[in-house]
């Protein structure tokens, strides 16, 4: 199973510079609205299956026209909300920086719990927990391999992908993950490979691909024996043939 985690498009909050977390009613700037509107250009041609996200406006907003355009319902992931930052909420960038916790968010984020909020180390759990749960209910829907979009926000995709990466969540701000960036993982029974980060040109399809098939000889015959199939889990040994 194969995830787009996509950020939400850039939002009033970001250029504000305000921390926007639960927010109620931050929608997308004129730039994010750009941005929404250009998904379907940039992911119509993949055979995307479901479109998930996060409850708040700006994530909503950001895939609502290209789940139209794709026929799909759009489903709404509360586990992929935003951080809830607690006391931080609403406050701007600008004066959360002379905050103690600033520090310990930089560089140990796995203990950094937000006054009134929750931790980041809560953050990854619950997030990839949601994305491993809707990658079994699609991998059972369709049959095995399946592509699906969840669009959330920064630091929820940097969590899910030091996941991915089977890093220490204290690495997660090596990571980057900007408006309306995609980031690619697919989910195998022996471990995830991450193909794309903060990926933000005009088309993603050029960069996914299906799971791997048996190569066959012509004529209908066995597949040559440098050509077999490798399995979905495993790396292959020197690199990528393509």
């Amino acid at each position: 199973m194969t995830v787009i985690l996509l950020r939400h498009g850039r939002s009033t909050s970001n250029t504000a510079g305000i921390l926007a977390g639960r927010s109620e009613g931050v929608n997308l700037d004129d730039k994010g609205q750009e941005q929404a509107a250009g998904l379907i250009d940039r992911f119509g041609d993949l055979p995307v299956r479901a479109v998930v996200s996060s409850p708040l406006l700006r994530c909503r907003a950001t895939v609502e026209q290209l789940a139209d355009a794709l026929c799909l319902e759009l489903f709404v992931d509360d586990r992929l909300a935003e951080v809830d930052y607690g006391d931080w909420t609403g406050r701007k960038i600008t004066e959360l920086i002379n905050e103690p916790l600033w520090r310990v968010v930089q560089a140990h984020p796995s203990a950094a719990v937000f006054p009134g909020g929750e931790g980041l180390a809560q953050v990854q759990a619950r997030a990839v927990a949601a994305v491993r749960e809707h990658d079994r209910r699609l991998a059972l829907e369709f049959g095995g391999d399946a592509l699906w979009l969840a669009c959330t926000h920064g630091d929820v995709i940097k969590a899910v992908i030091a996941d991915a990466y089977g890093m220490h969540l204290d690495s997660f701000q090596r990571v980057t993950a900007d408006p309306a960036s995609a980031s690619v993982i697919r989910y195998t029974e022996l471990r995830p490979f991450v193909l794309h980060v903060n990926h933000t040109g005009a088309r993603l399809s050029a960069g996914l691909r299906a799971a791997p098939t048996p190569t066959a000889e012509p004529g209908g015959g066995q597949p040559a024996a440098q050509d077999a199939e490798v399995p979905s889990g495993d790396a292959v040994v020197g690199g990528s043939t393509d």
